[in-house]
């Protein structure tokens, strides 16, 4: 394909598409660049219909596939993303769970296998932007870790990304948030001290607030899985204030006088 400006995002399961990065999936199909999502895996592991969990009598893998593949298609669309590419892998679960000794679980999968599939995609679309999650998969699952694996090895391998950036939840912001969630009888959950990111490592902040009501259409879509709901429950001032930006690190850059500090994923490459 030409190398016309493109971003391109590995995440690990439908849904997770939405908070970290619907608002650049929007801002930048917007804008008239190629939007890219790759999702590594089927989200088997998620909610059956009816809200049945893993594990519990009912819960139909098969069944869980096809919905959230589903879901994934509605929510794309809504967030303006041109290309969904399905890795296929099968959903390993949170650390612990059964799932993860599934021989086709995503994390069961030789990282230099699915990286190379992710190369293939990378030297089709030509990216010059790639967004992941960090080395920890932002907290931990073994599918984002995985994610971040790949994408890492295949952005190393290729070559052709100018920039790779992580996924990054603001911490001091996220306290502040959860505060007021909690004043409002929202959440009863308190984060520990070193939840999240601290705004000095942060390196692109990027205003998506014109977009912040599709990240919540697009979660909707997704609205069989129940990390969703405490989203949907918020009111839409709270909603307008998380959704309104997204941060990010920057782990590789390949871009001559590329700011320390970024409003654009793009800065240096227009």
């Amino acid at each position: 394909m030409a190398d016309q400006l493109t971003i391109m995002a590995v995440h690990a399961h439908p849904d997770d598409e939405v908070i970290s990065t619907g608002g650049v999936f929007a801002r930048y199909a917007a804008e008239g660049i190629r939007t890219v999502l790759v999702t590594c895996t089927n989200g088997e592991e998620g909610d059956a219909p009816g809200g049945i969990k893993p594990g519990e009598p009912g819960h139909d893998a098969n069944a869980v596939r096809a919905q959230r593949l589903s879901e994934l298609r509605e929510s794309a669309a809504l967030l303006g993303i041109e290309h969904v590419e399905l890795l296929g892998y099968r959903d390993s679960g949170m650390d612990g769970w059964d799932g993860n000794q599934d021989p086709e679980a995503f994390r069961n999968i030789p990282v230099e296998q699915s990286a190379a599939r992710l190369a293939d995609l990378i030297r089709h679309y030509r990216p010059q932007v790639v967004v992941t999650y960090d080395e920890n998969g932002n907290y931990g699952h073994p599918d984002h870790i995985q994610a971040n694996r790949i994408a890492v090895a295949a952005t190393t391998e290729t070559g052709i990304p100018d920039k790779l950036y992580y996924t990054a939840i603001p911490r001091e912001s996220s306290l502040e948030m959860f505060e007021e969630l909690r004043s409002r009888g929202l959440v009863d959950f308190e984060p520990p001290e070193d939840f999240g990111t601290p705004m000095e490592l942060i390196t692109a902040v990027v205003d998506v607030a014109p977009y912040a009501q599709r990240k919540v259409k697009a979660l909707e879509a997704h609205a069989s899985q129940s990390d969703s709901v405490p989203f949907l429950r918020m009111p839409s001032d709270l909603q307008q204030m998380i959704f309104a930006a997204e941060s990010f690190t920057r782990h590789i850059n390949r871009v001559p006088g590329a700011p320390a500090q970024e409003t654009d994923l793009f800065a240096g490459l227009r």
